[in-house]
């Protein structure tokens, strides 16, 4: 099988993970969870055997998360007895980071036929109705740098994760949504609202008045520098998603009086709700389960993870190539043996 270069990478990461599973006798996951800043211990709702690979270990991923609170390692385990997959802490562009490394555990997921992702976030509250601590379920998303081409979809498609063009008019999940309210309900957890529109900015800078504004304006609903991209390469494979977009800070807009936005702040209305998020997802997961969700989705056709060495359609052609040049080669040697011998005669 020829692979384009850029398709690659995320493959000889499943391949290691899966190696390390089977000679762990780790379950496959189901679910998977990327931790956004601060939230890293989601993963200590997982349950039964449990395994941690750090990130620098995992072929193909950067050595570490450069963003204080994201641990950078990815823990397996279980949810209510389902197998999950956790990722405590995630990539960012403004990092330095291309569109392809921002999205490599989403599509690592996608190889290990993970079918449910959900996605978790700290945001700036656009929404002037929105408190601080406030989880909104996306239901839709702004994100004026993937229209301008800083997408994680641009470049070659690989038909085996998704189609060239993929909607995302329905790339939030309406009944994992449901499910979210169904568990918050149960936990009587008011604080989490059942929609909103969450702006995706690269960042690393906060966003500035006239910005807030104009994201206001546009009906956005919470800002942030990550999560559009995963959402929207989990949905070309055809993965369900789900995102908890945590209100940590309130934006500042002309006539407000608020102080200026910092990441200690972030990192701080984080920890207050850290054990109630826990719950949260525990609780989303627990409705999952009781709705047989997982078992409603048709399982995804699996991806080719190969041993040994991957070969590029540039390797096979400089290798096609050299095939050639040696069988020109062979022929002029045989030629002038041939010649040789007559020439003798």
């Amino acid at each position: 099988m020829i692979l384009n270069e850029t398709f690659i990478p995320y493959r000889k990461a499943a391949r290691y993970l899966w190696k390390k599973m089977l000679d762990e006798g780790i379950e496959f996951p189901e679910i998977g969870i990327v931790c956004g800043s601060g939230l890293s211990e989601l993963s200590n709702t997982l349950e039964g055997k449990t395994m941690t690979v750090k990130y620098g270990d995992i072929p193909g991923f950067p050595e570490h998360c450069t963003v204080p609170g994201h641990k950078g390692e990815v823990v397996f385990g279980k949810l209510s007895g389902i197998p999950a997959i956790c990722f405590r802490g995630r990539f960012h562009s403004y990092e330095g980071h291309d569109m392809k490394t921002v999205v490599l555990p989403i599509n690592v997921m996608r190889c290990l036929q993970v079918k449910v992702v959900i996605l978790t976030n700290a945001a700036g509250g656009l929404n002037p109705d929105y408190k601080v601590g406030d989880v909104i379920c996306v239901s839709d998303h702004f994100a004026i740098p993937q229209l301008a081409g800083k997408n994680a979809l641009v470049g070659p498609n690989d038909d085996e994760m998704g189609p060239r063009f993929p909607p995302t008019s329905n790339a939030y999940s309406e009944e994992l949504r449901a499910m979210a309210m169904k568990a918050a309900k149960n936990l009587k957890l008011d604080f989490v609202k059942s929609h909103g529109t969450y702006c995706f900015v690269s960042g690393p800078m906060y966003e500035s008045k006239a910005e807030c504004r104009f994201l206001r304006m546009l009906g956005g609903d919470t800002v942030g520098m990550s999560t559009a991209p995963e959402a929207v390469t989990a949905h070309h494979c055809n993965m369900q998603v789900l995102v908890l977009s945590m209100v940590t800070n309130k934006v500042v807009i002309e006539g407000d009086e608020g102080p200026v936005a910092s990441h200690a702040e972030v990192l701080e209305a984080v920890q207050m709700r850290s054990v109630q998020m826990q719950s949260l997802v525990k609780g989303i997961i627990d409705v999952l389960s009781k709705d047989h969700f997982l078992e409603k989705i048709p399982e995804l056709p699996p991806v080719k993870l190969h041993d040994g060495k991957f070969k590029t359609a540039s390797a096979s052609v400089e290798s096609s190539f050299k095939s050639e040049t040696l069988i020109v080669g062979a022929v002029c040697l045989a030629a002038g043996i041939l010649f040789g011998s007559l020439a003798k005669r």
